[in-house]
């Protein structure tokens, strides 16, 4: 597992039944290409975040496949309709085999 991951998402507090919100990701993560060595000259083993996953009441919303040239600190905004009240689920992928989820839940006003 690789130190200092922390992900962080901004969904609304409140939206009207079938409108668009914006939601916004962030992970702290380094993204190790496995190419760098460390000052002994060992090699960094990979670790990058490969899929990022954003569901809505168990429904998929969002199913991102990230490449090795993906920036350190990867982030995400991007727009889904809320149909009713609930939970949005957000989930990263490590190639270590961490994964790291967060929820954050939203109301219809």
């Amino acid at each position: 597992m690789a130190s200092g991951v922390k992900p962080r998402v901004k969904v609304p507090k409140t939206a009207a039944a079938g409108s668009a919100v914006t939601l916004k990701t962030l992970i702290s993560h380094k993204m190790e290409s496995g190419r760098r060595k460390d000052k002994q000259g060992n090699v960094i083993p990979r670790s990058i975040i490969h899929r990022f996953t954003c569901e809505f009441n168990g429904a998929m919303v969002l199913d991102v496949a990230m490449e090795p040239a993906i920036s350190t600190n990867p982030y995400f905004e991007f727009e889904a309709t809320v149909p009713e009240a609930g939970d949005f689920k957000f989930t990263w992928y490590d190639d270590d085999g961490s994964v790291y989820d967060t929820s954050k839940s939203i109301k219809i006003a």
